[in-house]
């Protein structure tokens, strides 16, 4: 029998979600993430956990007091379309509910996702300088490619 559900990550989580992330980041699907980054931030995931494989991964990271972003937003090739993406999305958004967050923003490549979630875009320049410092390591800074989204919770 097939269990599944979404749940905290844990330390033992890490590799396969760098795999997961690095995996879709070499096809330009999203930015990568070193496996010390998922260390440091596995307290900001989540994981889609079916029958003890993970098959999907976002986080929720903490910007500000009343602003957090979901990013590193994956899930498996042969699993999408499954509502797994959208899942993990609504998770953050509760967990940031939960917290106190007012909005949520995502930098993305699937724009239409988002806005099915209930998304609108936003100028990157509106969001705080805080969110920059990643970018400041992003191999493609200042020549981001990748479209601001927000939602208000």
């Amino acid at each position: 029998m097939k269990t599944q559900k979404i749940r905290r990550a844990t330390i033992s989580d890490a590799k396969t979600i760098h795999k997961l992330v690095n995996d879709h980041a070499r096809k330009e699907q999203m930015l990568p993430r070193s496996l010390n980054d998922i260390y440091e931030c596995i307290r900001d995931f989540f994981v889609y956990d079916e029958s003890s494989a993970i098959k999907g991964v976002c986080a929720l990271k903490i910007v500000w007091e009343d602003l957090a972003e979901v990013r590193s937003l994956v899930v498996a090739d042969e699993f999408q379309g499954k509502g797994i993406g959208t899942s993990l999305v609504k998770k953050c958004l509760e967990d940031a509910v939960n917290l106190g967050v007012t909005r949520v923003f995502s930098l993305t490549y699937r724009v239409d996702f988002f806005k099915r979630l209930g998304f609108k875009d936003i100028n990157k320049n509106k969001l705080p300088q805080k969110i920059w410092g990643d970018c400041l390591k992003c191999h493609k800074f200042p020549d981001c490619d990748e479209t601001a989204v927000i939602i208000n919770l």
